[in-house]
């Protein structure tokens, strides 16, 4: 099972994600869940760093990935920011309502 923490701070802004796991939906190669959890985080992050400029701490491996956002001083970019992170959290929801089984999503503070 994929498994996705999302770290708010207290006024809900997204500081970290991780993902860990792998959904063993198919044979590797062919898991379309995987897949998908996949283009949509590492999307996220490579439109945060292409878009805004803002390059985040991230770490990708094999069936591991994380990142973290530290306060942007700048509040257009840091606005920016979090529209990408939370577009990223809806296409993950998307793909937990067809594939729950698979792929779970943990939100903390």
């Amino acid at each position: 099972m994929i498994t996705v923490t999302i770290v708010r701070s207290a006024e809900g802004r997204i500081r970290r994600f991780s993902i860990a796991g792998h959904a063993n939906y198919d044979k590797i190669g062919k898991d379309i869940v995987c897949a998908g959890v996949s283009a949509v985080t590492v999307g996220a992050v490579n439109a945060i760093e292409k878009l805004t400029g803002f390059v985040p701490e991230a770490t990708i491996r094999s069936g591991w990935l994380t990142a973290q956002f530290p306060i942007c001083e700048e509040a257009a970019r840091e606005a920016n920011v979090q529209l990408l992170l939370e577009g990223m959290v809806v296409a993950l929801e998307t793909i937990v309502d067809e594939y729950g089984k698979y792929v779970r999503i943990q939100q903390s503070e």
